[in-house]
């Protein structure tokens, strides 16, 4: 019988990745902290409506969306996004009630059944900061600020950050006509999905990847030329704010969101060099239409989602070959059955640093070469003779110096190394 394996599209994340994992979680809680966002934490499943209703026409919903029955014959989806979702916490835990805007991040695994290839999980993870309950220029400006931040705390300065504006419902609907007129003539030679968005959802058209429809772009009407005076003051604004911040941004007019409910300012972040859209490290925008969309009452948002996945695997290339933090700092290695002595000693160590012990019949030799490759800085050696007189030898592997010393006194001499 063949081994089980993992499920295809997903995968593990093994002890060695794990530090560069934590590090990108760290430094997006601490920047989301900075200004002043609170930690959320949403479940993996919800209603299938609720994402069917925000999306009807996404890929995320049409094609990609996992749905399954209960067996109470409720009809539910694993996530494949978080905004949704905590539009609905945020009225659900009554935080519409509470101070506004809602500040909030979270970091959590989304899924979307989409062909695997590298970069590209069927379980994926986001670092995704949300702000409900403003309609404010200034938020848009703020949450990418917060996205660049964090980017560049995780060592990813050279960035592109991407920028537009797809109007409201107040200036949308009149451009989208105009829209449709433009590719109307071209329908023949569009791809066959964008056949269909023709009618239904022009806006997708400008968002098509699809190499036979990228010669239509050139010539398409630009959304920020049919800007309401509302929006185009918001879009002035949120320039204006970015410019102060030192943030350069390029105006891309074919940005727009694979998602219904945005509005307004749309945003991606793309490491400096790079071109096609899976190398977007973070993408947001405004969600005003969101809630609504929901069935609660209209409320305004902004937010973004970054790519850990992505994130961490140029992490991982800018590391380089710097040596791995081992998983312990500190290795008990009794010499011969002196097993309840060892632990003994390690949770004396572990007041101080990180210990593991190797209880494996085997040789000291033998354990001093696993040792040397799990990379510890110290080793503590446990013979018969010194658990008797309760002190242990402390080898310091970087120098091999070698001392006595006291059980009690081990924590003060691994502290003060």
């Amino acid at each position: 019988m063949p081994p089980i394996k993992s499920v295809r599209g997903v995968r593990d994340i093994l002890p060695a990745d794990l530090p560069l994992w934590n590090a990108a979680e760290d430094a997006g809680a601490q920047v989301a902290r900075r200004f002043g966002y609170e930690e959320i934490r949403t479940p993996l499943l919800e209603h299938s409506e609720l994402i069917e209703r925000v999306g009807e026409d996404t890929d995320a919903v049409a094609k990609e969306l996992y749905r399954f029955d209960d067996r109470g014959g409720r009809n539910l989806a694993l996530r494949p996004e978080a905004t949704a979702g905590v539009v609905r916490a945020y009225f659900e835990g009554l935080l519409n009630q509470g101070p506004q805007p809602s500040r909030l991040y979270l970091f959590g695994a989304m899924f979307r059944y989409d062909r695997p290839q590298k970069g590209r999980y069927r379980q994926f993870f986001q670092f995704n900061v949300e702000a409900i309950g403003s309609a404010a220029a200034g938020l848009d400006a703020e949450v990418i600020e917060l996205a660049y931040g964090w980017l560049v705390d995780v060592g990813l300065a050279d960035l592109r950050l991407e920028l537009n504006s797809i109007g409201d419902g107040k200036c949308r609907p009149a451009y989208l006509e105009k829209l449709r007129a433009y590719y109307r003539p071209l329908k023949s030679q569009l791809h066959g999905d964008c056949q269909l968005r023709l009618e239904t959802n022009p806006l997708r058209l400008l968002d098509c990847k699809v190499p036979q429809c990228q010669p239509f772009k050139a010539g398409a009407p630009r959304i920020t030329d049919f800007l309401c005076d509302e929006c185009a003051a918001h879009w002035a604004a949120v320039r204006r704010l970015l410019d102060a911040a030192s943030i350069e941004y390029q105006h891309n007019p074919y940005l727009v969101r694979g998602l219904d409910y945005y509005t307004r300012t749309v945003f991606e972040f793309y490491p400096g060099g790079a071109t096609g859209q899976q190398d977007a490290l973070a993408s947001g925008g405004r969600y005003d239409g969101l809630a609504e969309a929901e069935g609660w009452p209209s409320t305004p948002g902004v937010g973004f989602a970054g790519g850990l996945d992505r994130v961490t695997e140029l992490m991982a290339a800018k590391r380089g070959e710097a040596p791995l933090r081992p998983p312990a700092d500190v290795l008990v290695l009794p010499d011969g059955d002196l097993a309840v002595e060892a632990s003994e000693v390690a949770r004396i160590c572990r007041t101080a640093r990180s210990v593991a012990v190797d209880y494996e019949p085997k040789s000291l030799r033998a354990k001093m070469r696993s040792a040397n490759k799990l990379g510890a800085r110290w080793v503590v050696l446990l013979s018969a003779e010194d658990a008797a007189r309760r002190v242990a030898q402390l080898r310091e592997m970087t120098t091999g110096e070698q001392t006595e010393v006291p059980w009690d006194e081990l924590p003060a001499r691994i502290t003060s190394a």
